[in-house]
């Protein structure tokens, strides 16, 4: 029989059902489930009419003995699946190969906003993930706890992570001394954005770029200038960094801080132009270049998962409520887009995510190029 690489890794997955009950095999469940969002599915239901239809090309990868799980099994084995263990059978998956996706982890976090559960008052589930923004593939994932935030989250992402050579981006909210203390430990270095919850180094910063401005810079100021022309859209990205950074205060506190930058962001759409002005802190020396790639990498996050994630997976629109059923659908869906990513270049290059997943429903050729690849 043909098999899908990638579940192999979860064989090890404990079966949370009582053994009497086991009609299906949980590895037969797992390989529709996988399959299943990869071309779309979105529900228990979803599963049902999926392998149903797809029951003869199913058949090549298992012999399905007992026919095609219930809604209600699908329903059962998502809300009690340990997601610790989800998870950790994930990171098996794409840690033999991280060193391989480039040396920029962006980390961010998003809501799965209709995951709220009105009946057991439970708020919806927010997820930090850790994202190689050049292969665009899903490294690792953490659930942010009830009544917490993605602060006590990232310290727990990085664990799990390699990060010997790594460089970590963070937005704002990622800017805390035991955060930069972790990734120096582990062999990591940083570029995370400051703002106003930092807002004393948010004002030191800001006032000497300011100056620096005013004098129209200086000699110990590196700086890179990048325009971009796209669809009627033109943005202009002045980055400026330094190493001179006796005038900030308690800079020993930020382990390793070696530069602080500002990027200077102008875009122009319809004729009409916004500027914004960025801060940020970094254990890199200061080569602007690299540090306004690096920068504008970071919203490859957005762009290349959340924005997927929302409009193509439709995950906001989710309505896995029940156990661990939310947690247990975002690995889920994050591994079917590692998997469409490693895919594409199978396909033609104007081949989108969304098409894919289309094409994969409709052709078993298509879905069989896609859970064979490898990354």
């Amino acid at each position: 029989m043909d098999s899908v690489s990638l579940l192999h890794h979860f064989d090890d997955m404990e079966d949370p059902r009582v053994d009497r009950h086991k009609l299906h095999a949980l590895p037969d469940i797992l390989l529709i489930m996988f399959c299943g969002v990869i071309c779309g599915a979105e529900s228990c239901r979803d599963f049902v009419d999926f392998a149903e239809s797809k029951i003869d090309y199913l058949k090549r990868f298992t012999p399905l003995n007992s026919g095609i799980p219930s809604k209600n099994t699908f329903s059962r084995v998502i809300s009690s699946l340990d997601p610790e263990q989800f998870k950790r059978c994930f990171l098996q998956w794409v840690q033999g190969i991280q060193q391989e996706l480039g040396n920029v982890i962006a980390i961010d976090g998003k809501t799965l906003r209709r995951s709220f559960d009105q009946a057991s008052k439970r708020s919806p589930i927010h997820m930090v993930s850790a994202f190689a923004s050049e292969a665009r593939l899903v490294l690792a994932q953490q659930k942010v706890e009830e009544k917490s935030n993605e602060i006590t989250a990232i310290p727990k992402l990085l664990e799990v992570l390699d990060l010997n050579g790594a460089i970590i981006t963070l937005d704002a909210m990622g800017c805390q001394k035991t955060i930069t203390q972790k990734i120096i430990e582990r062999g990591g270095d940083y570029v995370i954005a400051v703002k106003g919850n930092q807002d004393k180094l948010h004002q030191q910063i800001t006032t000497h770029f300011n100056n620096l401005f005013d004098m129209q810079y200086h000699k110990h100021v590196d700086t890179d200038c990048v325009e971009e022309v796209s669809r009627g859209r033109i943005e202009s990205r002045k980055c400026l960094s330094t190493n001179s950074i006796d005038w900030l205060g308690g800079e020993e506190q930020w382990h390793g801080l070696r530069s602080v930058i500002a990027v200077q962001a102008k875009r122009t759409v319809d004729g009409r132009t916004s500027c914004e002005t960025r801060y940020y802190i970094s254990s890199l020396e200061p080569c602007s270049a690299e540090l306004n790639h690096i920068i504008r990498s970071h919203w490859g996050v957005e762009n290349s998962l959340h924005w997927i994630l929302d409009v193509v997976f439709r995950e906001d629109d989710s309505r896995f409520r029940s156990g661990n059923a939310p947690e247990n659908m975002a690995i889920l869906r994050h591994s079917a887009l590692n998997q469409l990513q490693a895919a594409k270049p199978r396909f033609k290059k104007d081949m989108s995510i969304k098409r894919l997943r289309k094409k994969a429903g409709w052709d078993n050729e298509t879905l069989g190029k896609i859970i064979t690849a490898t990354i």
